[in-house]
């Protein structure tokens, strides 16, 4: 399994990684994924989706910034 991880600041960020949650179901190996803002950093968005397998090639919106992980272990 791996993890895609996709990271903005701001508003228009924050709309376009909403916007971008809801276009990964319709890629290949998606098993999940959540939309995560924190109070510590109200700027910030993340979008953490699961993969079977390696992450298919997502488009990720204009000036957010992404990261494929490799799961290791989980429990």
């Amino acid at each position: 399994m791996q993890v895609h991880y996709a990271e903005g600041k701001g508003e228009a960020a924050r709309a376009a990684l909403h916007a971008f949650l809801n276009t990964l179901p319709e890629y290949p190996g998606f098993l999940g994924a959540e939309l995560l803002l924190s109070p510590a950093q109200p700027e910030l968005t993340l979008v953490a989706s699961r993969w079977a397998g390696e992450v298919p090639p997502v488009p990720v919106p204009d000036s957010v910034r992404a990261w494929v992980f490799q799961v290791q272990a989980s429990r």
